[in-house]
């Protein structure tokens, strides 16, 4: 039977102590359970990373602490109940049996669980950066009991899992982190725009994005750059114009109009001897993020969209877009030129080796000049007698893509220059 202490006594006192020191500890593992176990690595992680100065600190600290979550869980369990078991041991040499029962059940109800767990929940990051310390000593001191437990849960349920959300998870928390949410988001409404379509952008392929062939403006290469002409492509506004032999969807290339502010039409200069350059083909599944990568390196900023009518061909596949030569045409660029014709044509090559200077007139040991001018030279379609590209029987032209149309599908906005603005208000 318990040894009783009465009140007043030396003996009394320190039972009191012991037993307020075995409330408090106890709060503190059950707080520290909610608080440390409710944050996920991914969430300390940026924290540590883009988190306030104080917020980094914190993360820091508490990061060590928390990468074995099996171990860290065992341990603050394993002193929560020993705590709990020690509690009415204590109390039992106070008051009766009863008594230690009803006051160690609302000692640990009320400041061992409710008021602890309240305030770790919302200071959690705080009060587990400050007690980081004391928690590595109680995870060496339970460490022979711990570690077995932690990895049989290891083991049962997996070792080091990340709590990553999905791609539209993550669209919905940006949208909940918008100012018009709410909910007190400091991102504006096109932040919020723009991140969500750049969510959005891998699910969507060239055809989403695409300008119906129809619908597109292009030019024939024999055609004449007479003053007709010349309106209908600054009426248009473009800054590139594709150029497409025989039938509008056989695209061959396209025409930069700066290249054409040399050009009078009263000389009415064919098409074909301005300067052409290659225009890329995409499939129409092809993912809007790929074709952005390939406008980025800057070859061209336009691509001819084609839809493969026979989908179990490989070859198709394993070709380059702009390689794609099969069933070439010849056409007659040459043919029977006025003087006024071959004086011109001689002008732009001079033209063009000013604008493209060779190895003779650069600096000496310029190898990136000539790197850069074997890229430009590569990107212009040549014309002198060369077969032209032909789409092949198995595949069509449906449309045309630019990098506008790609950034649009990214801002989710249209975007209009002064050409648009000005057909809206005519």
């Amino acid at each position: 039977m318990a040894e009783h202490y009465r009140c007043c006594e030396s003996a009394f006192f320190i039972r009191i102590l012991i037993v307020a020191l075995l409330v408090m500890f106890a709060g503190v593992m059950s707080g520290l359970t909610l608080g440390l176990m409710s944050m996920s690595l991914v969430d300390l992680e940026v924290l540590a990373k883009s988190g306030t100065p104080q917020d980094r600190k914190h993360a820091a600290k508490i990061l060590p602490v928390v990468k074995n979550q099996h171990l860290l869980l065992c341990t603050l369990l394993i002193c929560n109940a020993a705590a709990m078991e020690a509690l009415p041991i204590f109390l039992d040499s106070l008051v009766s049996a009863y008594g230690a029962i009803l006051i160690s059940v609302t000692l640990i109800l009320l400041f061992g669980e409710i008021i602890p767990q309240s305030v770790c929940s919302r200071y959690g990051l705080a009060i587990g950066a400050a007690v980081a310390p004391a928690v590595r000593v109680l995870v060496w001191i339970c460490f022979p009991i711990a570690y077995p437990i932690s990895k049989l849960l290891d083991y049962l349920l997996g070792h080091g899992h990340v709590a990553l959300f999905r791609r539209a998870e993550l669209k919905t928390l940006v949208d909940l982190h918008g100012n018009e949410a709410g909910k007190g988001g400091e991102l504006t409404h096109d932040e919020t725009t723009i991140i969500a379509g750049a969510l959005e952008l891998s699910d969507k392929s060239a055809r989403d994005a695409m300008t119906p062939i129809n619908e597109t403006f292009a030019i024939d290469i024999n055609a004449k750059l007479d003053q007709d002409l010349m309106n209908l492509v600054l009426e248009k506004g473009h800054s590139r114009v594709p150029v497409f032999y025989e039938k509008p969807t056989n695209i061959i290339g396209l025409i930069l109009v700066k290249n054409l502010l040399t050009i009078h039409p009263e000389d009415e200069v064919p098409v074909k001897n301005v300067t052409i350059r290659k225009i890329p083909r995409v499939p129409e599944k092809m993912p809007l993020y790929d074709i952005l990568n390939e406008f980025q390196k800057g070859h061209s900023h336009m691509a001819v969209v084609v839809r493969q009518h026979n989908e179990s061909t490989e070859q198709s596949t394993d070709k380059s877009p702009i390689d794609s030569t099969e069933n070439d045409v010849k056409v007659d660029i040459d043919g029977e030129k006025t003087p006024q014709e071959k004086k011109l044509k001689n002008k732009r090559s001079l033209q063009k080796w000013k604008s493209f200077p060779n190895s003779n007139n650069s600096v000496k040991g310029s190898s990136r000049s000539k790197k850069w001018t074997n890229y430009m030279y590569a990107d212009i379609l040549q014309l002198d007698g060369s077969p032209l590209p032909k789409l092949a029987e198995e595949e069509e032209a449906v449309g045309i893509i630019t990098m506008e149309d790609v950034i649009e599908e990214l801002l989710q906005e249209e975007i209009f220059d002064e050409t648009d603005h000005h057909d809206e208000h005519s």
